[in-house]
């Protein structure tokens, strides 16, 4: 039954990985790409899809990885898997007190309503989605390595 435990939490948290990544890297220079007013509109419908979707994954991974860590507690790797977790509790810190705030004034975004400094703050929350999903590879990465 760990076994299983553990191969799930490392493939839900992988897929996180490589969506947070794919916005990171590829959705986001794209949409930054298009001409006039389409870029915007594509991050603010991102910010409301995502924006119901993540919080779920987000939360998800991380009971997902304190239950291998509290299950696997007398296991090998167990130290990495609450490494891993803590990287994790990291990461919705740093989602609800950098990344939300942003994403919850973007998704109400249109052509007409936007704030003077709405590309200062699109910058903003690029530059901290970096660093989040550097955190959720390393935390990714702890867990592929417990596996071992």
């Amino acid at each position: 039954m760990l076994n299983a435990l553990e191969i799930f939490t490392t493939v839900i948290v992988g897929l996180m990985v490589g969506v947070e990544f794919s916005v990171a890297f590829v959705i986001n220079p794209i949409l930054n790409g298009l001409p006039g007013d389409n870029g915007l509109r594509g991050r603010t419908h991102g910010a409301r899809m995502l924006g119901a979707l993540m919080p779920f994954w987000y939360i998800g991974s991380l009971v997902l990885s304190a239950v291998w860590a509290i299950a696997g507690r007398h296991h090998h790797g167990a130290g990495l898997v609450v490494i891993a977790a803590a990287l994790l509790i990291l990461s919705v810190i740093m989602s609800l007190l950098l990344l939300v705030p942003i994403n919850n004034r973007t998704k109400t975004w249109t052509t007409e309503n936007l704030p003077v400094d709405w590309k200062e703050q699109m910058n903003r929350w690029d530059r901290f989605h970096y660093v989040r999903v550097a955190v959720i590879i390393a935390a990714f990465t702890l867990l592929v390595t417990a596996l071992t």
